[in-house]
């Protein structure tokens, strides 16, 4: 996304555009980081660089299955990273005197409860809207029900849980979800354990409080012996509004370039750098025209990549909707 916005200000410049808004690009680094050069720092050292009335980001993006275009998201919000460190001690002792009073014991038995938890289906502007929408284009119409159900004022809990079952996606957007990412503990294969600890990652909900969270993990692990701490501070983010002239321009262009595509608002269940631009009180949308292929996701994996057709594609809807925004197409 970088080199197509990169490229398509060389463009308009060779074009001699001209618009009613500033057009502002700021490139950085260390996206879910932003200490030392990204976001975060640019907003704190340099807002007056960036200042905006919105801002287009990553985020969003288009999907497709089989060569089949299917929805263009918009991304409006995203969940909050957290992690918890749980541990637990003993005073230990021999391997060969063992008693029930075990570290690693009452941790993993912690743990299985948390397996088996699921935190409360919860709703919001942007998960309901990106339901309702992407039903029109779900093939198997037993789950288009299910997602036209869950987008009601009060979600149907059958349907979320059939949803929830069938795809990680649609569970992470319907609820905080908490699992556990790592483990340690002992200290030599002949000693009962003195420490077991596990980092448990968290994303949660847009409007739900980090100590909530920490207090229902408090609660499902069952054990005082577990204790509970925050691993650095969690970054809440405000949702962006659903500006009518962004989601209008996405949706004139979608119809334009890929006929038949539904545009989607949507909840990235990951981390971007938008939340620092939100907090900063610039709403930030997620926009790519990007395709990317549903069954085969490879961000922050093997081979990352992306189709040459659709890069270009991306490339000439980033063009347009630049053109569309700055107010003079």
């Amino acid at each position: 996304m970088a080199a197509q916005f990169v490229a398509n200000l060389i463009r308009l410049k060779q074009e001699g555009f001209t618009s009613d808004r500033d057009v502002i690009l700021a490139l950085t680094a260390d996206e879910e980081g932003g200490t030392f050069n990204g976001v975060d720092w640019l907003v704190k050292n340099h807002k007056n660089l960036i200042d905006a009335e919105f801002a287009v980001n990553e985020g969003g993006g288009g999907n497709m299955r089989k060569g089949k275009y299917l929805t263009n998201e918009v991304q409006a919000s995203e969940k909050v990273f957290q992690d918890f460190h749980l541990e637990v001690t003993n005073p230990g002792g021999h391997s060969s005197l063992p008693v029930k009073d075990n570290a690693i014991y009452h941790l993993a038995a912690g743990l299985a409860r948390l397996a088996a938890f699921d935190f409360p289906v919860q709703m919001n502007e942007v998960t309901r809207g990106y339901f309702e929408r992407s039903a029109a284009v779900q093939d198997d119409p037993k789950m288009a029900a299910d997602m036209r159900a869950v987008a009601r004022p009060t979600p149907d809990a059958a349907a979320a849980a059939r949803l929830s079952a069938a795809v990680p996606f649609y569970n992470s957007l319907m609820r905080t979800t908490c699992v556990a990412t790592r483990l340690q503990g002992g200290h030599a294969n002949n000693a009962l354990p003195q420490m077991a600890g596990a980092n448990v990652n968290c994303r949660i909900l847009p409007g739900v409080s980090p100590a909530s969270v920490k207090d229902k993990l408090v609660e499902v692990l069952g054990d005082p012996q577990i204790k509970v701490t925050f691993v650095g501070e969690a970054n809440p983010s405000k949702p962006s509004p659903l500006r009518p002239d962004v989601m209008n321009a996405v949706e004139s262009l979608t119809k334009q370039m890929f006929p038949g595509v539904v545009v989607v608002p949507v909840m990235s269940t990951g981390a971007t750098d938008g939340l620092y631009l939100r907090n900063a009180e610039i709403p930030t949308y997620g926009i790519d025209g990007t395709f990317g292929d549903l069954d085969d996701v490879r961000a922050h994996g093997k081979d990352e990549r992306v189709g040459v057709k659709q890069f270009y594609e991306g490339l000439e809807f980033q063009y347009r909707l630049i053109k569309m925004l700055a107010g003079r197409p």
